[in-house]
């Protein structure tokens, strides 16, 4: 037994860090004190399998993936390393015996608030399941001190306070100043001609320098001694203080050049109404795709002495739009550093660069202004001035004469880079994240391009890691599941369906049952320790967390309430089966409307939880700053899945998967992944309303939708939408004025109710009925619960990772043996 499971030793660590760290015994230590010593002596056994794993590295010198992404969603690390390291019993066990509490010892941890939504906490379940597989693999990012930031409920508006979540450092990182790199912004470029070669040289002048200090997290793989690493930037000023400057009195001369650095690692996704917000994010992107390449390569020339066959031994994955400067940040590097010609530099990053598209809506697809992007980035707008002009030659040649294609397929049109453009004419592999969403890519929004260069086209359907969002987040199933199947399961889902042969048994329905309500009643707790409202753990939990945004469609969920308490109010007497509607998101600080859901939320649950006449059968809660550690509590709570997004906007989704997982059943429409998590579990298993894709595209393409008729054919509808104007949830009549007007005027969009809420109303409110009936008998629940798990075997991240793996990055398998 190595010291990761000696008792002893781990017992006497942490006292030596508490003593070493904080001068004091542990009796004497506060918790967070003890979260440090804990995580120290964690990040001491951590360590000695990261240089195994990088010595494996060096001498079986594997491809690496470099996987980029703007954010990372990577949840508390102590209790999900303790897992991965095969040693979570046996911890918790030797700190019982110091009196310590690992699960008050888990939340001391704040959550590194390194992302906000789907995107990041994808990035962070690829990694989870990259390290597990045994692939060589680094995350690329950002180190955000403040996050999005940490959202505040008050009077039921949206606060946003900065996420301090380094306030008191952060036990598992390792800032790693020897690899610091030096990014360059402003300036311009000098040509030079070079005899020698007969080329001209591009010389980049003028410049502000801003130096780029990695910081290194581990990543774990499930008992396999593998230890992979997420290096995020930070940034720093070249000079870090103008001592001239602070001598001759001027101080903020003096610190001037440091905080220009730290804002481009303050905040993610800083609001970019204005030209300057605009800035910092190009800026933030070009920062880490910079640092993140130039280590890429200079790793990849300490063993490798031809630079064009870089694509053998790395593969860069541009996680949406954001990384993808790197196509062009590469050629500059290949060119402007290595010495290549265009032609050999641009047949190393077309063979090195992929792209994973993540929407079909176009406002996330991102375009820069050409005017801030030459003036922020000139040599790397020179070169994609280049790639563009090239490509056009290569679409008329292939469509002579048709100017349409080259208006729709141009990388820069209209004064803008559009960098999904840029992504796709460099990139070897376009890939979407669920089937119907890579359909809707070839066939809608990315039509010409399919059209084009059909072979870069596939599809990876999303994927979760069962470490983190069962064995860790509900451990009690993961037991239970271990228990009924056996271990395998951890590391191959796929083993769930195993479980199928108890749907029709009656004793494990009752224990699968028995530890949903146990869930319940942690959740309910929660709740009532942080929004002080008593909810019925026996109520159906009706769960919809995720982003804001309004095709997510949190509104419809809403007014559905308002409709279901319309209902009881007008008939006291119906048979009403008690619902608790859960709702957690953050909205983007900047997004008006979004914001407003939010209020409304609240002001209808501030309405809905006082009325003492409708005896509690109705609560509505609204879950503060919404992230993964409470994710996995209500995920493990959930009895419905609520995944109701206009179809054809979501583009896979994974929350439903971590729903699925945990053995709660989806209500959705067939919109991304749930259209595969429906063909897994079977009709029968889940709750599936509203228009289809095609309907809504064509809708959309043709017209035809009127939301003014439905409002006026349909009085309860109506009366449902004049209570978000008549004084029932606020008595500022004017308050939800643009909501209401968002639904039947095109005063906010092209289109009255652009998300077709009213359309989709009464499908929805017909399936919730459904809901209700299928709950109250409780052995048909259950079965439909229990199938729900035993058929998620295909929704893991260790599926996708393979299929990437195979279909695109062709990485070879290390293992890596302790010594």
């Amino acid at each position: 037994m190595d010291k990761q499971f000696d008792k002893e030793t781990f017992k006497q660590s942490v006292k030596d860090n508490v003593r070493f760290l904080y001068r004091r015994k542990p009796e004497e230590a506060t918790q967070e004190q003890l979260f440090q010593a804990v995580s120290y002596t964690v990040k001491d056994v951590i360590i000695d399998n990261w240089l195994e794993t990088q010595n494996a590295y060096d001498e079986q010198d594997p491809k690496i993936v470099y996987y980029m992404s703007m954010e990372f969603l990577m949840g508390r690390a102590l209790g999900n390393n303790l897992i991965n390291l095969g040693a979570y019993g046996e911890v918790k066990e030797a700190l019982e015996e110091l009196g310590i509490d690992i699960n008050a010892l888990e939340d001391q941890e704040p959550d590194p608030a390194l992302g906000n939504g789907g995107l990041g906490r994808l990035a962070a379940c690829f990694l989870d399941s990259l390290a597990t597989l045994g692939y060589c693999a680094y995350g690329c990012g950002i180190r955000y001190r403040y996050g999005m930031f940490k959202q505040e409920i008050k009077d039921g508006y949206q606060i946003e306070v900065p996420d301090t979540w380094l306030e008191n450092g952060y036990p598992f990182e390792l800032r790693r100043p020897e690899y610091a790199k030096e990014v360059h912004f402003g300036g311009y470029v000098r040509v030079e001609y070079d005899p020698a070669t007969g080329n001209n040289k591009f010389i980049h002048e003028g410049y502000q320098a801003v130096k780029a200090i990695p910081y290194d997290m581990p990543i774990v793989g499930y008992k396999n001694n593998v230890v992979n690493t997420l290096r995020i930037w930070d940034a720093a000023a070249v000079e870090q203080f103008g001592f001239d400057s602070f001598d001759k009195g001027d101080y903020k001369k003096a610190v001037e050049q440091e905080n220009l650095a730290k804002d481009i690692v303050n905040v993610l996704y800083p609001n970019d109404n204005q030209r300057s917000g605009k800035e910092l994010r190009l800026k933030q992107q070009y920062f880490f795709v910079s640092a993140s390449l130039q280590a890429a390569i200079a790793k990849y020339k300490k063993k490798h002495d031809d630079i064009r066959k870089l694509h053998e031994k790395v593969t860069f994955q541009m996680n949406d739009t954001h990384p993808t400067m790197a196509v062009a940040e590469l050629m500059r590097i290949l060119m402007d550093e290595e010495g290549l010609g265009w032609d050999d530099a641009w047949a190393v990053t077309t063979k090195a660069c992929a792209y994973t598209n993540h929407t079909i809506m176009a406002e996330a697809l991102e375009k820069w202004p050409i005017d801030l992007f030459s003036e922020l980035l000139p040599r790397v707008y020179q070169i994609i001035e280049e790639i563009n002009r090239r490509f056009i030659l290569d679409i008329q040649a292939k469509y002579p004469g048709n100017f349409e294609k080259v208006k729709k397929m141009a990388i820069i049109w209209d004064g803008q880079v559009k960098m999904a453009h840029l992504a796709i004419a460099a990139g070897y592999s376009v890939n979407g994240v669920a089937r119907l969403h890579t359909e809707i890519l070839k066939n809608e929004s990315l039509k010409d391009f399919y059209e084009m260069m059909p072979e870069k086209f596939n599809n990876k359907t999303n994927g979760i890691t069962q470490r983190r969002f069962l064995y860790h987040g509900n451990q009690a199933l993961a037991e239970w599941v271990t228990d009924k199947i056996g271990p395998d399961w951890v590391t191959d889902l796929s083993q769930m369906k195993k479980l199928a042969v108890y749907a029709d048994d009656e004793k494990a329905l009752q224990e699968f049952m028995n530890i949903k309500f146990k869930n319940k009643q942690r959740l309910a707790k929660y709740i009532l320790e942080h929004n002080g409202v008593e909810v019925d753990p026996n109520s159906i939990f009706d769960v919809q967390v995720k982003r804001l945004h309004e095709y997510k469609r949190q509104l419809l969920n809403i007014l559905h309430v308002i409709y279901l308490y319309n209902q009881i109010k007008l008939h006291p007497e119906m048979d009403f089966y008690p619902r608790t509607f859960i709702f957690g998101a953050k909205a983007s600080a900047a997004y008006k409307i979004a914001k407003k859901i939010i209020k409304l939320i609240n002001s209808v649950a501030d309405v809905i939880n006082n009325d003492a006449s409708i005896n509690g059968k109705i609560k509505v809660i609204f879950i503060e700053n919404y992230r993964v550690s409470n994710a996995e509590m209500i995920f493990a709570a959930a009895d419905v899945s609520e995944q109701i997004s206009t179809a054809s906007k979501e583009a896979s989704g994974t929350g439903n998967m971590k729903f699925m997982l945990n053995g709660a059943v989806t209500l959705g429409t067939m919109d991304g992944a749930n259209v595969e998590i429906v063909e897994e579990v079977g009709a029968e298993n889940a709750f599936i309303f509203g228009m289809s894709s095609d309907e809504i595209i064509n809708y959309e393409n043709n017209g035809g939708y009127d939301p003014n008729m439905i409002y006026n054919m349909d009085g309860e509808i109506r009366q449902v939408l004049m209570q978000l104007i008549n004084g029932t949830f606020n008595s500022d009549t004017e308050l939800f004025r643009d909501i209401y007007d968002s639904l039947l005027t095109t005063k906010y969009s092209g289109r009255a109710d652009q998300y077709f809420i009213l359309g989709d109303f009464r499908s929805y409110a017909e399936a919730q009925k459904k809901v209700e009936t299928a709950y109250r008998d409780q052995k048909k629940w259950a079965k439909m619960a229990l199938l729900n798990t035993a058929c998620s075997g295909k929704f893991s991240s260790d599926r996708t990772i393979q299929e990437y793996v195979d279909d695109i990055w062709h990485l070879d398998k290390v293992v890596v043996k302790k010594k």
